[in-house]
């Protein structure tokens, strides 16, 4: 049985997105005691604070699987050297109202694959700047830029032979960094 339920929130709507891919195929690279499960934020309508007190059903839904899960894994792709407008709004959902935030506390990683050739050093940065405002206790080393390559992945959508070894560094990384942070 797993121990460890991870949240995984992807950045990134499009159906073939690179992130998405990525998120599927570094789970499997996980320990055993880990189970993960996507959590949809495509479907939360734009956060307004006069809808506090009566949220929308996705609201609800994605608040009590980020309360359910013991950390987080947010893949992201860099939009204008930035998050998402869809992943803010939702890091927004989750944090209101003021006091009753679904992610305090917990334990994250953050990675994340774009064609540039920083990867997502600048969202990941400003998605740091932000989780740590609202009390996410995030794995700092090593960290993971990730530019699309040839043979990130393999024909079978798992990280691919040239990747593998730094992708499993960081893997064992986030494994350790959420248990000994899960309280």
């Amino acid at each position: 049985m797993s121990q460890y339920q991870i949240a995984v929130i992807v950045g990134s709507l499009r159906k073939d997105s690179l992130n998405r891919k990525l998120a599927d195929a570094i789970v499997k690279l996980a320990p055993p005691e880990f189970s993960f499960r996507q959590v949809r934020i495509g479907d939360l309508p734009l956060y307004n604070q006069d809808d506090d007190e009566n949220p929308a059903p996705a609201v609800v839904r994605m608040k009590n699987e980020i309360r359910a899960a013991s950390g987080l894994l947010f893949v992201s792709p860099e939009y204008n050297r930035s998050i998402p407008g869809v992943l803010k709004n939702a890091l927004d959902h989750g944090s209101r109202p003021a006091g009753q935030s679904v992610w305090t506390g917990k334990p994250a990683g953050i990675i994340g694959v774009s064609t540039g050739a920083i990867g997502t050093a600048m969202a990941q940065q400003h998605l740091r700047n932000v989780l740590s405002y609202l009390d996410v206790a995030v794995l700092r080393q090593p960290e993971a830029y990730l530019q699309m390559r040839e043979g990130m992945f393999d024909g079978e959508g798992n990280i691919g032979a040239g990747s593998r070894a730094h992708l499993q560094n960081w893997m064992d990384h986030y494994g350790a960094w959420i248990k000994k942070n899960v309280g």
